[in-house]
């Protein structure tokens, strides 16, 4: 084992110090321990966030409560994850990516048992809002382990392989939901979380001990409260404002409150002399221009997928499954091809790739025009669908490697943070506004001016990424690679 030690991490004593110092060769077993942890950190988080979208119908049958039900299922989930997530990245670059990861996992499959044998809508619901919580301590911190690992383009390909995983739940969330509850119950929905959960617990206590952090960091306890009252109320207002109307007080106040906390927010930050989130962060290039694109990118990806899953239910009449199988094809290209493209955005640069990947989904979305109130899947989806995976592919490991790979890498996971809090509040504001698009019920009519604007935002993410996104220049790229 010591001389294996030796092989992997250099000829000190100290093996877990060195692990944090000499950089393991890409085909070594902690980076593949590292993947793996990571992946299935992420995938639960994902997985979940999607997979209860089919699964309302028969939790309401079974506890009641109707569509206010319904909303507060995946609204605590929502409104927790959104207001948590800058906390969580921080936590993970004060407190360490192996530390955070831990208690959420814990967290996560805990409140996944309570969700499975809830016995009322109002346990569901609290446990849903601890599983938000607890998803927020996994996405940053997962990511930011693959940046403190990886470099070069071996950290191109690793966000490649996480990106095609993580991609794969948010996918096939509907079609996996849709399975569970027609076959066996919705509450397996949640008790399945427990198997994978235990499996990246296992992995991940083979992991060495986190790296201390700089001396004197700490949490920034007002830039948490702002930060998450800032993002947590006017998540609510967006998410409730359908139901109440914008000039309600119960939407008002909480938005005003919101918005000012949130400014507030900013001031400390850029006062304060240990940041939660250090506002230089969006002084790198690749860094605020990659989080405008994805604003635009993961706000039609929520619409868009979401009206999509709606309409050929409602009004092609397809079940559960087989609106999850529709988009299937989009995860088989995920699976197959992230990887590679990772690859080779590490080896040529990300600006063409993120360029290229969301105008070609744009245009999938766009070839869903012809669907008609029949949705002849073949003829009708399929084609745009094709298109739309094959897009989304070649965009989203690029996309996350420009963002996250121009930070240093002892704030990755507060980028990673930034990143997802940006793609959250986007798909939010999509969903909060889909009703504007389609009106009041959705036809064909409705779901062919949604597919209109779901396109035309990725296409201008697309455009912005292609103006906006610098290459790193060949020298540096070999640089950060450790080969000079």
């Amino acid at each position: 084992m010591d001389e294996r030690l030796t092989r992997w991490r250099g000829t000190d004593s100290t093996p877990v110090q060195l692990a944090r110092t000499v950089p393991t060769p890409p085909t070594s077993v902690l980076q593949r321990l590292v993947l793996i942890v990571a992946v299935l950190s992420a995938f639960v988080a994902f997985l979940d966030g999607t997979v209860i979208t089919v699964a309302l119908p028969a939790i309401t049958r079974e506890l009641g409560g109707g569509l206010v039900t319904q909303q507060w299922v995946m609204d605590a989930y929502l409104i927790t994850l959104g207001s948590i997530i800058l906390l969580a990245g921080s936590l993970s670059d004060v407190f360490g990516r192996k530390k955070v990861l831990f208690w959420g996992l814990v967290g996560f499959g805990v409140s996944s048992l309570i969700c499975a044998i809830a016995p009322t809508s109002g346990v569901l619901i609290g446990a849903r809002a601890v599983q938000g919580v607890a998803g927020a301590l996994l996405v940053p911190s997962s990511l930011a382990l693959i940046l403190s690992t990886f470099s070069g383009p071996a950290q191109a390909k690793a966000i490649g392989s996480w990106t095609a995983w993580t991609s794969t739940a948010f996918l096939a969330g509907p079609l996996i939901g849709g399975l569970l509850v027609d076959l066996v119950s919705w509450r397996l929905v949640f008790a399945i979380n427990v198997v994978p959960i235990a499996v990246t617990l296992f992995f991940l206590a083979r992991l060495p001990h986190d790296k201390p952090a700089a001396e004197g960091s700490r949490v920034d306890v007002l830039g948490a409260v702002l930060g998450i009252v800032g993002l947590g109320l006017p998540v609510f207002a967006l998410i409730e404002q359908s139901n109440f109307g914008w000039t309600s007080p119960v939407i008002l106040i909480p938005a005003v409150v919101g918005a000012v906390s949130f400014v507030l927010f900013i001031v400390h930050e850029r006062r304060t002399a240990q940041p939660m989130m250090p506002l230089s962060l969006f002084r790198v290039r690749n860094f605020s221009v990659g989080n405008v694109s994805t604003f635009f990118v993961y706000g039609a990806l929520s619409l868009g997928t979401f009206l999509l899953a709606v309409f050929l239910q409602q009004v092609a009449g397809y079940s559960a499954t087989l609106a999850g199988l529709s988009t299937l094809p989009t995860t088989i290209i995920s699976i197959a091809l992230s990887t590679q493209v990772g690859r080779l955005a590490g080896r040529f640069g990300s600006r063409f790739f993120m360029l290229v990947g969301p105008i070609l989904s744009g245009t999938g979305f766009l070839l869903l025009l012809r669907i008609t109130d029949s949705a002849d899947y073949w003829t009708e989806v399929f084609p745009g669908i094709v298109v739309f995976g094959l897009g989304m592919t070649i965009t989203v490991a690029p996309l996350t490697s420009a963002i996250l790979g121009s930070i240093d890498q002892a704030r990755a996971g507060i980028a990673s943070a930034v990143n997802n809090a940006v793609s959250r509040v986007a798909g939010l504001i999509a969903v909060a506004a889909a009703g504007l698009i389609v009106g009041t019920n959705l036809d064909v009519a409705g779901f062919h001016r949604a597919a209109i604007v779901t396109g035309v935002l990725l296409i201008v993410g697309g455009v912005i990424s292609g103006i906006g996104i610098v290459n790193p220049h060949p020298t540096d790229a070999r640089a950060k690679a450790g080969t000079l």
